[in-house]
């Protein structure tokens, strides 16, 4: 069976310009038929992709999601991604750079880790055909002499706000994420320092609020304790570098912050069930 083959070699949203000029603030693909990438890899920018049809499995940070009609996908910075689409498959993929992003995430009004709890929409008519008219608008825009970049930004904000009422209306979790601010900071706090802290201790003083209240906000609304949603965190990066970097393990011990390989390797092994290196060969 033959496939087009997909080939990401490096992060940049520059390296899927196709001979368009830098500085793009977004890249607009079609995505028709057989398609799949070997190797699991990461960007530094952020993915939408609209499916009309098609079936086939997404992987996410090494959750399998199949593919299926009227979904929409969203992969952000930094997460590993890699997918087997079948030959029925058409799909509208948007690309957002950097800096465009920066202006978009707002938008989504829910912090990025309930939408990466929840990468894969399964969308009604409705918000299917309102999505598909703003990235049919984004290729429009993408495609004149002179991009104006005001309208570019306007028109992702509405994608944001489209995304953020559809999971309102899918997700029962949503309010966990959205009503408590307290849980929003934590979790963006863990974003920055999950390589260097570890302990719910230095999070909650952060915060201003003690250990005890923290692990509380933590349970009610996600029933995860504290202290695993940021070994989850420092769990999901060991996992991102050694199967989309150059890394060896001893960098990446290095780089996460633990005292030794053994160290690393006794907490990767508790989580997994295997060693960092047979889950670096894993295929």
């Amino acid at each position: 069976m033959a496939y087009q083959k997909d080939h990401f070699p490096v992060l940049s949203i520059q390296e899927f310009s196709e001979g368009k000029t830098s500085g793009q603030p977004m890249l607009y693909h079609e995505i028709r038929g057989e398609r799949f990438i070997e190797e699991p890899h990461k960007h530094d920018f952020f993915i939408a992709i609209l499916f009309e049809k098609g079936r086939g499995t997404h992987t996410i940070d090494f959750t399998e999601y199949k593919v299926g009609r009227h979904q929409l996908h969203l992969v952000f910075p930094q997460q590993v991604h890699a997918w087997r689409l079948k030959k029925d498959t058409v799909g509208y993929q948007l690309m957002i750079g950097r800096e465009q992003y920066e202006a978009f995430l707002p938008s989504l009004r829910f912090t990025s880790a309930f939408y990466e709890r929840h990468p894969v929409l399964n969308l009604d008519v409705a918000s299917y055909t309102n999505l598909l008219y703003e990235f049919k608008t984004l290729r429009q825009e993408l495609g004149e002499k002179e991009i104006f970049r005001e309208l570019i930004t306007a028109r992702t904000t509405v994608v944001g706000l489209l995304i953020s009422k559809a999971a309102e209306s899918i997700f029962q979790d949503v309010n966990s994420y959205s009503a408590n601010p307290l849980l929003a900071r934590f979790l963006r706090l863990i974003d920055v320092h999950f390589k260097e802290e570890r302990s719910v201790a230095f999070y909650a003083k952060e915060l201003n609020i003690s250990p005890n209240y923290l692990n509380i906000i933590c349970n009610k609304a996600l029933h995860a304790s504290a202290s695993s949603l940021i070994q989850n965190r420092v769990l999901i990066e060991a996992k991102r570098l050694l199967k989309a970097s150059e890394m060896s393990v001893k960098e990446i011990v290095f780089d996460l912050g633990f005292y030794d390989h053994a160290n690393f390797s006794k907490f990767f092994k508790a989580h997994t069930g295997m060693s960092p290196s047979a889950f670096k060969e894993l295929q």
